[in-house]
């Protein structure tokens, strides 16, 4: 009687499992995906065509038209877009301007942030608005008092002038959306780090910034976009070719071999390449980071 009194729990079940049973998961349906191949294709088309008009020499395109396929494959655009048309120097001169305006932005932002969120300092929200503030101004408003700023700072025609006006006007969004993720940790974090001896920068970099990681990824990798695609402000505080970004030097390369399409398309692919490298090396942190307080 004793034995059937006392059920005997499966292998791999824990005690007060046994009878409890896992819901089955419902089938996927495969309708998403179907519904998506089109819409993947399309998202892809222009790549595509970018790309086979790359790898075609001059005389093809010439003879045959832009939208045929490719009668034999060349890298001759390849070649002329990073020599003759600058766009390795460009390249280079866009990851230095965008690795440290990124780094500068989000380690200025972090500390920011943490001050906002868990001191309190008077008027924290007005001085929170206030940098948001600042992204709501159109920027080509602002064109001309910044290139007056950097003439009277000395700092014109610079990389380093590129990286302060990219830091001025991105410290304000990454305040605001670390701010309201350093808020939302859990007070007794640091409440139990303060019980066992540890100041405000120790808790900073030892407990804001690991619990922050998600967030800074997300950021990161927006910032990476943003910063190396820009085009308005490196042609406002730049005037030397050899210092143009990317972007700046693929309008050049457009002027200047306006009938080589192979060239332009062939750089367009190249400035392409960062970013998306960027960004398949963070896409999981920058899921998560999107995805952080959905589930509060």
């Amino acid at each position: 009687m004793s034995a059937l009194a006392s059920p005997v729990a499966s292998p791999g079940l824990r005690p007060g499992t046994a009878g409890r049973r896992r819901r089955p998961r419902a089938a996927r349906s495969p309708w998403l995906h179907v519904a998506m191949i089109p819409v993947t294709l399309l998202w892809l088309s222009p790549i595509v065509f970018v790309l086979f008009v790359a790898v075609r020499s001059f005389d093809d395109i010439a003879s045959r038209g832009l939208g045929a396929l490719p009668a034999s494959f060349s890298t001759e655009g390849f070649a002329t877009a990073l020599t003759d048309g600058g766009v390795l120097q460009a390249l280079g001169n866009s990851v230095v301007v965008t690795a440290w305006a990124v780094f500068a932005s989000l380690a200025l932002s972090s500390v920011a942030a943490y001050a906002l969120s868990r001191f309190d300092i008077p008027g924290r929200r007005t001085i929170l608005l206030t940098m948001l503030a600042g992204n709501l101004l159109p920027p080509q408003i602002l064109l001309v008092p910044v290139a007056a700023i950097t003439e009277a700072i000395g700092i014109a025609d610079t990389r380093t002038a590129l990286v302060v006006v990219q830091v001025g006007f991105g410290i304000g969004f990454y305040t605001f959306v670390l701010h309201g993720f350093m808020r939302s940790l859990p007070t007794e974090v640091f409440e139990a780090a303060r019980l066992d001896g540890a100041g405000p920068g120790g808790i900073f970099w030892r407990i804001v910034l690991p619990l922050s990681r998600p967030a800074l990824a997300a950021l990161a990798a927006l910032a990476t976009t943003w910063i190396f695609n820009d085009l308005i402000w490196a042609m406002t505080v730049l005037r030397t070719e050899s210092k143009f970004p990317i972007t700046a030097a693929l309008l050049n390369l457009q002027g200047g071999y306006a009938s080589a399409w192979n060239v332009v398309a062939a750089g367009s692919l190249l400035a392409a390449v960062p970013t998306a490298i960027v960004f398949f090396m963070f896409q999981k942190q920058f899921v998560s980071g999107l995805l952080v307080g959905a589930n509060k």
